[in-house]
């Protein structure tokens, strides 16, 4: 019975939950029908390897309409704002200390918007790299067909063994979590973006009470992208035009961005937990099991099941460049994101919290 359950939960998967494994949609170049004003907002804090070329490729961008680029330096201690350039279109904010009940990202793009005053806001990351055509094709889709906020998963690292191995499943995962096509569906309750790489119109963000109504998202972007969706339409997508910088050279890296905020998406439940290993068991253990050791109905139920797991993958290996061998490892990868979302419970629970960027993120920070 449990082997006929896993091979309807992929049947459910592969042929109904929104073509998700497609890898899609990508953005391609285009120009916008109008330009209008655009303040890009960068929330850094202690990115001195990486601000240089962000900052110069947001600066060099091809973009007829006005627009400019304001970093907000969160505190850092490396010499991120230094490091950042002079420009006239380049304006660098020395963040405030950040108040209890904000995270630091939000509110450092508070400060950000509280500086801006073009129609178009853009959020970005300190850590991504912009082709030169890459704000006019954001433009373009967020004027045709019109939509309050348009995001994209920029394209990550994928050098390194650890990288390979793990970083494309992080991408398959989240596209799994979040359905593009049912994100981009009006009709559908599902909402997310990537916070890399977000598009939107200030009297969007003015609607929903402005960053301030959700100051303790830790999931900032989903939140965002959440509360857009309740008054209108939004567009997440992949991108061909947007690079991350950061490097995940070992698979502890990895292991540390996952326990950050995992929790987290599960809202801090154990009730959640609970259910999510029991779906992660099922949906990429069971399978396996069956075909090592089913006999009859189970084995090829298991298998059918295996085989669509691995169809399901080919698209997203092949976005990173990667062989299609990789997916035969998919039931070990999914061990390694069960064990990293618990031990992100563990941190949790013991009051050890999330690290990063010398800040420890708890529970109502």
């Amino acid at each position: 019975m449990i082997a006929l359950l896993v091979l309807l939960i992929w049947v459910y998967l592969f042929w109904c939950h929104g073509n998700f494994w497609h890898s899609a949609p990508e953005l391609a170049p285009a120009l916008p029908s109008a330009t209008p004003d655009v303040d890009i907002i960068v929330p850094a804090r202690d990115e001195s390897e990486t601000i240089g070329p962000v900052i110069a490729s947001l600066l060099a961008q091809d973009y007829k309409g006005r627009f400019r680029v304001i970093l907000v330096d969160d505190n850092s201690t490396d010499g991120t704002a230094v490091l950042a350039g002079v420009d006239p279109k380049l304006t660098i904010i020395t963040g405030a200390p950040k108040p209890a009940g904000w995270s630091g990202k939000l509110f450092a793009l508070l400060q950000g918007v509280a500086a801006s005053t073009a129609p178009v806001i853009l959020f970005c990351d300190a850590d991504i790299v912009h082709d030169k055509r890459h704000l006019s094709t954001l433009v373009a889709r967020l004027l045709s067909p019109r939509v309050d906020m348009v995001s994209e998963m920029v394209r990550l690292n994928c050098e390194s063994r650890a990288e390979q191995a793990l970083i494309p499943a992080f991408v398959y995962f989240f596209q799994m979590l979040y359905p593009f096509a049912k994100v981009n569906d009006p009709l559908s309750g599902t909402a997310a973006a990537a916070g890399g790489t977000v598009l939107l119109r200030r009297e969007a963000l003015e609607r929903i009470g402005g960053l301030a109504s959700m100051k303790g998202a830790l999931i900032d972007d989903v939140t965002l992208a959440q509360r857009l969706k309740t008054y209108g339409k939004v567009f997440l997508g992949h991108s061909g035009l947007a690079t991350s910088m950061r490097p995940y050279p070992e698979i502890s890296d990895i292991w540390a961005m996952i326990t950050r905020t995992a929790f987290t998406q599960l809202r801090y439940s154990a009730g959640i937990l609970l259910l999510t290993i029991i779906g992660l068991a099922l949906v990429w253990l069971v399978a396996p099991v069956e075909i090592l050791f089913g006999r009859g109905f189970a084995f090829w139920s298991g298998l059918i099941a295996f085989v669509l797991a691995m169809i399901s993958y080919f698209p997203t290996l092949q976005r990173y460049g990667q062989p299609k061998l990789w997916a035969l490892a998919l039931p070990g990868i999914a061990l390694f994101y069960m064990a990293a979302t618990i031990a992100s419970a563990w941190q949790y629970w013991t009051g050890t919290g999330a690290a990063w960027k010398r800040r420890d993120y708890k529970a109502g920070l």
